[in-house]
């Protein structure tokens, strides 16, 4: 790395350990230790390795190839050729030809785009093959051959070099929006002069189509090298085993004669702030943001206990400062629409990091706004945090950390390979939980509010500042110029400011204890094994006590019923119903005071209620389990009416909603639900002239009457559940919400999707002409577990198909979006989705072959071989999803829900279907001849 000579990154190490609590020289030579559980290892070529056994779960493993390399190695001839190379790894290389690589990964159930991926970024490019099924030797030998042809042996052809330029035109077409064109311009502005002007991973489309095929090969020869390249492999493997068959393979790599030195281009300092203002006219919000920037952490001293110690009082700054943005957007009439601070890398270099903070403005208050901002950091900076807030952050993560060690025998794969491609690429630690627990911990006890808060002179200092400000491009909207804004945040300095305070409750969650119910029934080996009690009060639970999770409890209550109880005069009322029923919060306590009161708990609910059932969901880890039914206890009982909450989301709501519709999405969306739903008044978005018309009353009275009778509710828990302990708490509360003894279904309100062929084709002038498609299919079908199935299986065959037909054989768009489903109420009906971007001129040319692929999976049905790879990734799917509990939650809710078994001889039911199966299941649906089509044009100008 080069060296970094800016006193500030002197301040930040000097003061890292004698900030906290272990003292400067005992923190500076207490090095991290390494996770004993990983082999780590570097072979002759300097290529290393990260070998770990993780047998969750099992028969599964994990392959990454990470590299020290991206856009930034990049010459002015090359820019856009590190991600061209990337996609190239998945079009042919040495042992796997054409794309021989792909159809191999799918007969074993690896889906290529989930399963099978790469990312480019500036400073790094990462290959990952996950979730593969190592039940065979040849399996593992055949994924460690593609890794070592990632690493040296691409073959980069003409005619897949040729055929991918299409792909990756239509990948920037797809990603040309407000966003991509506001950093396009911001990087000559903020990095004059320094490698990241023009360091974007998409590049120059100039450069795509038209680059020599030799740019390409030198670009790779040059870049991908061992001495760069880290192979990662977690999972249900033997560690020896694979290690000798990684330094076989791989020795053959040559090492590099004279390599290039991979250099990480340093950032310029600057003493006055950099302003940058971007204004667009499909950008929709004014958002301010700001950096603080200092130097990065050099990686060998991320080695030392100081860095955790310095990451970890870097995140309580930035939790508590977003405690007190909260609070001030949670004002009647709030002065922005949403405002936050994180800490990351300043924009794309990661020789620079800064804290960052973002305000989202108001229209008719964009000085208000961003004023406000600068006051919040400039508070801390006088006068740091109160011991109060930092109790509350600390609790929370210590909490977090708990959790993350009760699980340690339950990590997935990726949570592994994250931690060492990180390490790999980064230099960042990874002790391991069982370190990291025992000493953030006891260091997070041992550190104070006020080592905090002497951290913060290094994250808002006086130099390095710099801003930006993205708005739209519209007549009348008046931007302030870049000598008021840097001239807001100097006067911001001078401000008279006082310390946060804040009124602390000692209330109890609960103000009067629920007189409880009593168990009157008790039936155990129910659905899948879950145990079934009755209520005295009606309400049904069903608990399926897991070892699946350690520190997790999931949960789901309904009736039916829903807002179709409610007249379709009541539209604006129903679809707001969620969003403003408990913006007052629960109980005696707001929402910012209930933040507070549980801070440190992790227990979840979020109520709804939808058009044909209402109810509650979320989790809790077992611990916390009498805080999830207190929780759930008010959630029924007290939601807390406040005005000013209300008057807060009105405004907050109805500022964001200004400027929608420069969003070309929005239309897009907009179309798309008037042509499903052939304008039917419960459908489509509340636009801005109707916020005055939502009646916080009338939806208080909705709320209410859809929670105030429990008889009819069904709960299910399922996880780490203690039955001895947790039942009475199910007695107490569950078993003490109100009873009347309701009977209710949910009254058909005709929100059925239109019949027949309808078109809906407009123009929507963009910055970039593309076209949009969306195509819906719908018809009458029995719901059965079979038809669902089918309709998977439909869905995911037509995704193969459209990927070898539209994205690699025609280059005419990034991806085609294809998802299926049936549905039982308010009557069965499947309905069938199909998406994509592409070129106005390429338009009715692409959608001809969708159409006609369409036709020929109904007349002939699909092949064996996309059949094969569809069958075996679904199989592969549920051995993984059986040891989630979430997956055990669904399938319990389906079967109480639709009276649908959607795991016995679930298995069966795969291999059972043919061919012709999916063809008769195709042919039914389409010549039932409903099809809505939605096509949104931006021409050339």
């Amino acid at each position: 790395m080069t060296t970094i000579t800016h006193n500030l990154r002197s301040l930040l190490l000097t003061a890292l350990c004698t900030l906290f609590a272990f003292g400067s020289a005992q923190a500076q030579s207490m090095q991290i230790p390494t996770d004993p559980n990983v082999r780590i290892g570097t072979l002759e070529n300097g290529l290393t390795y990260y070998i770990r056994h993780n047998k969750q779960p099992a028969e599964r493993a994990d392959f990454y190839i990470a590299q020290k390399v991206g856009s930034i190695q990049e010459d002015s001839t090359q820019l856009g050729l590190a991600h061209f190379l990337e996609h190239m790894a998945f079009n042919g290389t040495t042992h796997f030809p054409g794309d021989s690589l792909k159809q191999y990964l799918e007969t074993i159930g690896v889906k290529f785009g989930e399963n099978l991926n790469a990312y480019t970024s500036v400073d790094e490019t990462v290959y990952n093959i996950s979730n593969v099924p190592v039940v065979r030797e040849g399996i593992v030998d055949s994924c460690l051959l593609i890794l070592h042809d990632w690493s040296n042996d691409l073959l980069l052809e003409p005619k897949e070099i040729d055929k991918e330029r299409g792909v990756i035109t239509e990948e920037w077409r797809t990603r040309m929006n407000a966003s991509q064109r506001y950093i396009e311009n911001l990087l000559p502005e903020f990095f004059k002069g320094t490698k990241y002007e023009n360091c974007l991973p998409i590049g120059d489309m100039d450069i795509v189509n038209n680059f020599e095929y030799q740019t390409l090969r030198d670009y790779y020869e040059k870049w991908y090298r061992p001495d760069l390249q880290g192979i990662i492999v977690v999972g249900d493997v033997d560690v020896d085993v694979i290690e000798n068959k990684i330094k076989e393979l791989f020795a053959d790599v040559d090492a590099p004669v004279n390599p290039a030195e991979r250099i990480y281009y340093p950032v310029n300092d600057n003493d006055e702030p950099l302003v940058f203002i971007h204004e667009d006219k499909e950008q929709p919000n004014i958002v301010l943001s700001y950096f603080n920037k200092y130097d990065a952490i050099p990686a060998e001293a991320k080695e030392n206990l100081g860095y955790l110690q310095l990451r970890y009082g870097i995140n309580m700054i930035s939790s508590m400062l977003n405690n007190r943005l909260n609070e001030i957007a949670e004002q009647a009439n709030p002065p922005f629409i949403y405002a936050g601070t994180y800490d990351a890398d300043f924009i794309v270099a990661k020789t620079k990091r800064a804290f960052t903070g973002a305000v989202v403005c108001k229209e008719d208050n964009i000085k208000g706004g961003i004023e406000t901002l600068y006051e919040e950091l400039e508070r801390v900076s006088r006068f740091g945090f109160t011991e109060s807030e930092y109790i509350r952050a600390r609790a929370s993560y210590i909490s977090a950390l708990e959790s993350a060690f009760n699980e340690r025998d339950k990590n997935k794969n990726n949570d592994y390979v994250n931690q060492y491609v990180r390490h790999f690429l980064d230099n960042e630690p990874m002790p391991g939980i069982e370190y990291e627990h025992t000493m953030m911990s006891a260091m997070a006890e041992q550190i104070t509010v006020e080592m905090i808060n002497q951290l913060v002179p290094m994250l808002i200092s006086e130099k390095n500042k710099a801003i930006t400000l993205s708005a739209p491009k519209k007549e009348g909207l008046t931007l302030p110029t870049n000598e008021e804004l840097t001239n807001w945040l100097i006067a911001t300095s001078s401000k008279e400011l006082t310390p946060y305070e804040e009124e602390l409750s000692d209330e109890p969650l609960l103000s009067k204890e629920p007189e409880g119910g009593k168990i009157v029934k008790t039936q155990t080996d129910e659905l899948f094994g879950s145990t079934l009690v009755t209520l005295s009060n009606g309400i049904k639970v069903y608990i399926k006590p897991t070892e699946l999770k350690a520190d997790q409890i999931l949960y789901k209550g309904f009736s039916m019923g829903g807002d179709s109880q409610f007249d379709d005069s009541e539209a604006i009322n129903i679809k707001q119903l969620n969003s403003v029923a408990l913006v007052g919060g629960l109980g005696s306590f707001s929402t910012v005071d209930l933040g507070k009161v549980l801070a440190g708990k992790r227990a979840s609910v979020t109520p709804s209620v939808n058009y044909l059932n209402e109810g509650v969901d979320g989790f809790c880890v077992p611990r916390d389990f009498e805080t999830l039914m207190q929780l759930i206890y008010l959630t029924f009982t007290e939601p807390r009416k406040d005005q000013e909450a209300f008057e807060s989301y009105i405004n907050r709501t109805r500022a964001a909603m200004i400027n929608q519709e420069l969003n070309p999405m929005m239309a897009f969306s907009d179309s798309l639900t008037s042509s499903i739903y052939n304008n039917h008044p419960r459908t489509g978005r509340v636009k801005i002239d109707e916020l005055e018309k939502i009646d916080y009353d009338r939806i208080l009275e909705m709320y209410h009457d859809r929670f105030k009778d429990a008889s009819d509710f069904t709960f299910i828990f399922v996880g780490n559940i203690d039955m001895d302990k947790n039942l009475p708490l199910i007695e107490k509360y569950l078993g003490g919400l109100p009873s009347i003894n309701r009977k209710e279904s949910f009254i058909d309100r005709k929100l059925n999707a239109r019949k027949g062929q309808y078109q809906n084709k407009f123009i929507k002038q963009q910055d970039n002409p593309k076209a949009t498609i969306f195509s819906f299919i719908s018809g009458d079908t029995k719901y059965t577990q079979e038809n669902k199935t089918l309709m998977s299986m439909l869905s995911q065959i037509l995704t193969l198909v459209y990927t070898e037909k539209v994205r690699e054989d025609e280059g005419g768009t990034y991806g085609v979006g294809v998802s299926g489903a049936v549905s039982k109420f308010p009557k069965p009906e499947a309905s069938l989705y199909i998406t994509f971007d592409t070129d106005p001129a390429k338009k009715e040319h692409l959608m001809k072959i969708i159409y006609n692929e369409l036709d020929h999976i109904a007349k002939v049905g699909p092949s064996a071989e996309n059949l094969a790879k569809v069958k075996e990734n679904m199989i592969k799917k549920l051995s993984e999803n059986k040891n989630e509990n979430g997956y055990w939650l669904g399938a319990i809710y389906e079967k109480l829900y639709s009276n649908t078994d959607i795991v016995t001889n679930y298995e069966e039911t795969v291999k059972s279907i043919t061919a012709d199966d999916i063809k008769k299941f195709a042919n039914k649906l389409f010549k039932q001849n409903n099809k809505i089509e939605v096509v949104m044009v931006s021409p050339e100008k």
